[in-house]
């Protein structure tokens, strides 16, 4: 199928990647994320992550199962949504902060949502913790991206 040319316009098209202003905007997002800031950021929601994931046998409560589960499916989702931020797509991914925020609210009420006994103590001291800290990395991951998106 031929493509349609406008008059004055070649028929040879240039493809979206190289367009100048997803060049622009693919250097640009390179420069902020190896900022040690971007670096630090990263490094932390991954060891969060992997911490949530792990935290029922790292702080003894692997025998609620419910939460154990829950705990290992988000810190598994965290972790997943981390490596979106660290690739070199980091322009298309910083949105995923938005979900990684939602997953850090989450695992802050997940001990009174999931049902089934926990010890109050270790459960929930552990997802109220590692939860603040998903939310505090996802808020400056999305401040990050909002911040190129505005002076980009």
């Amino acid at each position: 199928m031929a493509a349609h040319t406008s008059p004055g316009t070649s028929s040879h098209t240039q493809s979206i990647d190289q367009h100048p202003d997803i060049v622009a905007l693919r250097a640009h997002s390179e420069r902020r994320t190896s900022t040690p800031m971007a670096q630090a950021v990263e490094g932390l929601a991954l060891l969060a992550g992997l911490y949530l994931a792990a935290s029922a046998w790292i702080t003894g409560f692997s025998g609620f199962t419910a939460l154990t589960i829950t705990n290992l499916i988000l810190g598994i989702a965290f972790v997943l949504f981390t490596m979106g931020f660290v690739n070199s797509a980091y322009e298309r991914t910083h949105g995923m902060s938005w979900a990684a925020l939602g997953i850090g609210v989450f695992t802050i009420i997940a001990p009174w949502v999931v049902r089934g006994n926990f010890d109050t103590t270790r459960t929930i001291w552990s997802n109220c913790v590692v939860g603040g800290v998903m939310v505090c990395l996802a808020l400056v991951t999305a401040a990050m991206g909002a911040g190129g998106a505005r002076r980009g």
